[in-house]
């Protein structure tokens, strides 16, 4: 690769994802440079980061933001517009929701290499977002670092793998029954004992919803069917997933829980780079790790996705909006903790899947399913 920087554009620049992308950035100049941000509400952040590494294209959502953003030399362009734009390379996905998703399909069919951290994309449109990265030559990397860890163990690696382990901190209940969950509050919830992440993916992580998409994810990603995935809970997150080979031989990936390191091995890849910022595991510290299997009675939520999964069509599509609105209505105290699965599950008995669905197909289901909720809980 030599020295060519790298052209970005960081979709969801000032989430959490978004700003540990720019930490990276920041930490390598000399590899990359960002010429598109993208954000949503954040018009404050927004605008320090425009600032700080002076892009060429920039979106926001919020449209009162034309008064707040200085206007310097950037050009204001719709998400689709960024990501198929020639001077851009890679595009980072880091939009949480559905909101990601056309633009990683725009972003897939102008050929780009796409560093995935959204996870309702491949989800609701898996088949669609890997049929037009085949066409176009486009490249999908992980940053999800239990799929970064399975990418990591895959190379160098040419035969069929009997199982892929996706590790899961279980969150912080694990342990916990049936009826303490129903007492679960949003302080609670939000907070994860291993890892720093938006509202959304922690009250998924939480849930283990998190971990039922990750399911779903793998089986694109990898092309593996859904009996060769298999979800073990590791409380320490250090191991951050594991490949089994046809030989009983077991390959894991460790480190530090930090989104920086998957985040910089997407951007970086096929290089590895030396980051002084990045933490070190500390053996001397690390006195065990433990595994034991996912409890799927208590956390319905996993069986759920992995069924939807298993199902395909535009089940996961219901299964992901569903999900959004739940977790929104929680967040709000509006409905309790186990209400999220109840709601889940209630949408998939209601939902009358379409095979091989188009975007707008997937599009209306999304709708669908978010209005569903809002009626089943009163609005």
């Amino acid at each position: 690769m030599g020295n060519t920087i790298k052209r970005l554009a960081v979709l969801g620049s000032t989430g959490s994802i978004g700003q540990q992308t720019l930490e990276v950035v920041r930490a390598l100049p000399h590899h990359f440079r960002i010429v598109g941000l993208a954000a949503g509400k954040n018009v404050a952040l927004l605008s320090k980061q425009i600032d700080e590494f002076k892009p060429s294209f920039v979106y926001y959502q919020e449209e009162k933001a034309q008064t707040q953003l200085a206007k310097d030399d950037y050009e204001l362009l719709s998400l689709e517009e960024i990501v198929s734009h020639p001077q851009v390379d890679t595009v980072v996905i880091a939009t949480s929701g559905t909101s990601g998703l056309r633009p990683t399909l725009a972003a897939v069919k102008a050929g780009k290499t796409v560093a995935l951290a959204n996870k309702e994309s491949l989800v609701m449109a898996g088949e669609l977002i890997i049929q037009e990265a085949k066409l176009n030559k486009a490249r999908i990397l992980p940053i999800d670092s239990e799929h970064s860890a399975i990418w990591q163990c895959l190379r160098g690696e040419n035969q069929e793998t009997a199982n892929l382990i996706l590790t899961a901190s279980g969150g912080p209940f694990l342990g916990y029954s049936a009826d303490q969950l129903k007492e679960i509050t949003t302080e609670q919830a939000l907070k994860h004992p291993s890892w720093q992440m938006g509202k959304k993916v922690t009250i998924d992580s939480a849930t283990l919803m998190n971990k039922g998409l990750e399911v779903i994810e793998a089986h694109w990603l990898f092309n593996t069917t859904f009996d060769n995935i298999s979800v073990l809970i590791h409380p320490q997150s250090i191991i951050h997933s594991m490949v089994e080979f046809i030989d009983g031989s077991v390959k894991a990936l460790l480190s530090y829980p930090d989104m920086r390191l998957p985040i910089q091995y997407a951007l970086s890849y096929p290089e590895r780079l030396p980051n002084p910022h990045l933490p070190q595991l500390n053996w001397d510290t690390i006195n065990k790790l433990t595994f034991e299997q996912p409890d799927f009675d208590t956390f319905p939520c996993l069986k759920l996705a992995i069924e939807a999964g298993r199902k395909g069509g535009t089940y996961p599509t219901a299964l992901c909006a569903a999900d959004e609105i739940a977790v929104d209505f929680f967040l709000s105290q509006r409905i309790k903790f186990t209400d999220i699965a109840h709601l889940v599950e209630r949408i998939l008995e209601l939902h009358q899947s379409i095979t091989n669905p188009t975007l707008e197909d997937i599009m209306t289901v999304d709708t669908w399913a978010k209005q569903k909720v809002q009626e089943l809980t009163g609005g």
